[in-house]
């Protein structure tokens, strides 16, 4: 019987979804930290749970070739993959694609999955933090203890050095009151916004007087729970300029405003080329960007030409950075502030071309996927952050009649277990069941 502490020598087979890797004891799954396929370890049990055992390697008894030194904590900012040569990590991600596309939506495919590559240090454009006494940091994967974000590599140095400044100033000032940071920077780091979430007031001045002279945009507060977030110093805005272009010809540019808070692509090196792609697989034809953010696919769409792009956003936040980077291109990108699936439910069938899906890690509701199905889009672009929804999601689509026409992803968090997938499934009738 196998227990916590128990250690085991483990030959590693392939790579699971989260970053652990598989390997069997006498039947049983075993999922490993900190190896790679082809080794041999000496793995100690951590827990053990349904069908599955946890376990940590202790010792490389057999190593791989494409295994590299780690010289800092691959828990700070879920770096598990940081021990693998960066090549390496791109045919493991692909795998794993490749693996829950077959297992999840029963459809092997016939090659691999190409993920296309980024520098692995200052890639982050967004992050959230944590501040425990002054001190600010990520958690530490699996805990809930401060690692310094420098550490991680995923940070600028300049936006590290703005951290362990203010991180300072804090602890001097005995600011108990913040709890968490959220960080965001455009591509060229000339703007930085922070959002701090606060525990109990703290007046606006006093708030203010920690950024002087920080490389700091501007700064909003709020209350968890509380009204929304209230500037504190500058604007609390971000803003890129992107070309956009579905041609190899040079393109249009196209401004795209975010608050501190607004979800938005996190890596800086990827943005432009994951724009780019998206302008090739969509149709000429009328659009509708489902879950659409701040506008990233919709508002790019019109500015290279499409002129009948409907943006679908529930989120308050982003649907206010939406309507403003939507507003130069007129009627030719219409905004909606609700539910996917209220919109769905009033969208008649055929009154689109290409839609374009890009639901949250947990994937798309029942009702939202029954809704798409009943609007009968004759092709649909489905980008995800969590390959196991899309396999999911995308088994219930060839279900009614779609195929898989393509299937590529995009490294947005290297030495992480994390890939974005695009997937495009189009019908050869234009009347999925």
């Amino acid at each position: 019987m196998l227990g916590p502490g128990t250690d085991l020598v483990l030959a590693i087979e392939k790579p699971a979804v989260g970053g652990r890797m598989i390997a069997r004891y006498h039947g049983e799954v075993v999922l490993v930290s900190g190896t790679l396929p082809g080794e041999l370890v000496r793995a100690r049990v951590e827990r053990v749970g349904r069908g599955v055992v946890y376990a940590a390697t202790s010792e490389i008894l057999e190593p791989a070739a494409d295994r590299r030194a780690v010289m800092t904590d691959p828990a700070c900012g879920g770096n598990v993959y940081l021990h693998i040569a960066y090549e390496r990590q791109l045919a493991l991600k692909g795998a794993i694609i490749s693996d829950a596309f077959s297992r999840i939506a029963r459809l092997p495919l016939s090659a691999p999955v190409p993920v296309a590559p980024s520098p692995e240090r200052g890639y982050r454009m967004r992050a959230r933090l944590h501040v425990r006494a002054g001190s600010i940091g990520f958690f530490r994967e699996g805990t809930h203890d401060l690692c310094d974000p420098a550490r991680s590599g995923q940070l600028l140095p300049e936006t590290s050095d703005l951290l362990a400044r203010l991180s300072c100033r804090l602890r001097s000032d005995r600011m108990n009151a913040v709890s968490s940071i959220e960080l965001a920077e455009n591509i060229a780091a000339s703007e930085r916004a922070l959002h701090l979430e606060i525990a109990r007031p703290i007046e606006p001045a006093v708030l203010a007087s920690l950024f002087g002279g920080l490389a700091v945009t501007g700064v909003s507060a709020s209350e968890p729970g509380g009204p929304e977030a209230a500037a504190v110093n500058g604007t609390p805005f971000v803003t890129d300029a992107l070309e956009v272009s579905p041609s190899a010809e040079r393109g249009s540019m196209v401004s795209l405003r975010r608050h501190a808070r607004a979800f938005f692509q996190a890596n800086r090196y990827l943005l432009p080329r994951l724009v780019s792609r998206m302008l090739v697989l969509v149709s000429p034809g009328p659009v509708i960007d489902l879950y659409a953010g701040v506008g990233l696919f919709a508002v790019s769409l019109a500015a290279a030409g499409w002129q009948d792009v409907s943006a679908v956003e529930a989120d308050r936040r982003s649907a206010a950075d939406l309507r403003v980077n939507a507003e130069p291109y007129g009627p030719a990108v219409r905004t909606f502030l609700m539910p996917v699936e209220r919109y769905l439910r009033s969208c008649p069938r055929g009154a689109v071309t290409t839609l374009i899906l890009d639901p949250p890690r947990t994937g798309m509701s029942r009702e939202a996927l029954a809704g798409v199905l009943q609007l009968g889009a004759p092709r649909i672009v489905f980008v995800s952050c969590d390959v196991a929804t899309l396999a999911r999601d995308v088994r219930r689509l060839l279900d009614a009649g779609y195929r898989l026409d393509s299937l590529e992803a995009f490294d947005l968090f290297p030495n992480t277990a994390h890939v974005e997938a695009v997937a495009v499934l189009t019908t050869s009738s234009g009347t999925p069941r």
